[in-house]
């Protein structure tokens, strides 16, 4: 990488990042403190029940129908997706499902009593599709075929569209790489516009420089791309998609079906104040460091709201690796070669106690091209991320995750130390409620089963709330706000996808 110092300054300016990992008992924490003006709104949410969908896989997102009362739930495991009844959410009965044809599903969404399913091809390099049925009779209404590997599909906010974002993986020789696309379906025409990124193939060059990344073999910038989830603005009129490998996102414009930019998110220091992490699980503790490691942000999950006119996204930075049999970037810190330069204690950082565990990108940080490295990058971010919405950075939360989850439950911080070395508490879902004048974000945290809740009003100042988890509960991967209208209960719900354990919980504002 060119001008690294130019393309870091802006976050190097951040004081916050957190690192995290398990819990078995909910913890309410934080106060309001709103100006005087401000009425505020309780925020209070308690776990309620659970259900059992299946086993590993068989949870993974989920989507609600106001009109049935009906939640849908990705099943991996069983390749279609499960139905209940959640009329009553202390008691959720099984209502059937929806029949893909033995063609795996990877996402869910629901508008007005209609249910979008994107489903991947059997190969997944193949074109996939997105299925839609009824709610009430789940029967197939539309099918649409996609790009390869469809990895996320959602309604816009009037319904009128559904966009997809097609992740476009290789094979596991890394032969066949299909091109990374963005599909937008006209719901009333039945037209699918497939977007691809060929157009930016040009600009790899200055991307790269400000912190985006192409380096899959022998690709083009349009072959490398992996979109993985979608934000939609209020309006319907803009989508935002993470490119999750490539460590950025693409701006799409809904009314002319064009991808207009994309937004490189650069790198984060963890040798700078507040971004402390713990970057080893052989050191027998938990504490957090500054080391001289850059985390790459690699968003997976991604939200928009708006304060004041203004457009917001918000990214959960969990981090993503290439590992193939045909193509692996990744390596333990402790098997790469240092320069002698910029690294004059190699030895002594490359201990199994300091960074020798610590897991690495080889793709980067050999600056001059000598073989040696002369920057050290990890996955991931280990924090949430509130950018503008052209990807300007607003507010990082820094180590705030690891502060709080080793706080408040240190047994299980960073999987009781084990994914300390890794990519921490892998925050990976995120989503935002609106209750009262208040806007609320849900972070789920992959590998420390919990849920951590912020007050995100002010976009540079969120405020900690709460820190959920339910007993028996592992691997959360969706995260879902209900609003009280809509409800079953007649008060928000949020309901948690858990991939691992298969299980679907429920929390209410109380």
């Amino acid at each position: 990488m060119k001008n690294t110092f130019k393309v870091l300054l802006p976050f190097l300016l951040l004081s916050l990042t957190y690192s995290c990992d398990a819990i078995d008992d909910f913890i309410g924490g934080g106060e309001d403190d709103h100006p005087d003006n401000e009425v505020p709104t309780s925020v209070n949410f308690k776990y309620v029940s659970s259900l059992q969908v299946g086993g590993e896989e068989s949870a993974e997102i989920a989507g609600y129908d106001a009109k049935t009362k009906r939640l849908f739930v990705v099943n991996v495991e069983s390749e279609n997706v499960s139905v209940f009844d959640i009329s009553d959410v202390s008691a959720s009965q099984y209502v059937g499902s929806l029949n893909l044809n033995g063609r795996v599903p990877n996402s869910v969404s629901v508008y007005d009593g209609m249910v979008a399913v994107a489903v991947e091809d059997q190969v997944k390099q193949n074109p996939g599709f997105v299925k839609v049925y009824d709610a009430e009779s789940l029967q197939l209404k539309a099918a649409y075929q996609v790009g390869a590997l469809p990895d996320m599909v959602t309604y816009t906010p009037d319904g009128k569209y559904l966009v997809v974002a097609n992740e476009g993986e290789p094979d596991d020789d890394y032969v066949i790489d299909p091109k990374g696309t963005i599909s937008i379906i006209s719901v009333e025409a039945g037209t699918v516009y497939d977007l691809d990124f060929e157009a930016f193939n040009a600009m790899e060059e200055g991307l790269e420089s400000a912190g985006f990344r192409v380096f899959g073999p022998n690709a083009t910038l349009a072959m490398d791309v992996e979109p993985e989830y979608v934000a939609v603005s209020d309006d319907s009129k803009t989508a935002w998609v993470t490119l999750q490998e490539n460590n950025g996102v693409a701006v799409v414009d809904l009314e002319s079906k064009q991808i207009t930019d994309i937004l490189p998110l650069g790198f984060k220091s963890y040798a700078v104040p507040g971004n402390e992490i713990d970057p080893s699980n052989r050191d027998d503790k938990k504490e957090l460091r500054s080391v001289p490691v850059f985390g790459i942000y690699q968003p997976d999950a991604i939200a928009y709201y708006s304060v004041n006119g203004m457009d917001y996204i918000v990214t959960a930075n969990e981090g993503d690796a290439r590992d193939y049999d045909g193509f692996s970037e990744e390596e333990r810190m402790a098997d790469l070669v240092l320069d002698e330069t910029a690294f004059p204690d190699a030895a002594t950082l490359q201990l199994d106690e300091n960074l020798g565990r610590l897991q690495s990108t080889t793709t980067l940080g050999d600056i001059d091209g000598d073989g040696d490295f002369d920057e050290l990058y990890n996955y991931g971010a280990r924090s949430f991320t509130i950018w503008s919405g052209m990807g300007q950075i607003v507010y990082d939360s820094g180590n705030d995750i690891a502060t709080k989850t080793l706080e408040l439950t240190p047994d299980v911080f960073n999987g009781d130390d084990c994914r300390s070395d890794d990519k921490g508490a892998e925050p990976e879902a995120v989503t935002i409620q609106t209750i009262g004048e208040r806007e609320i974000l849900f972070v789920g945290l992959e590998r420390n089963n919990q849920i951590m809740v912020y007050d995100i009003t002010n976009p540079s100042f969120p405020e900690f709330l709460q820190l959920l988890s339910n007993e028996g509960d592992v691997g959360p991967e969706g995260v879902l706000a209900i609003d009280a209208a809509d409800s079953p209960t007649g008060k928000e719900l949020l309901v948690i996808s858990n991939e691992v354990s298969g299980t679907v919980s429920f929390y209410q504002n109380d």
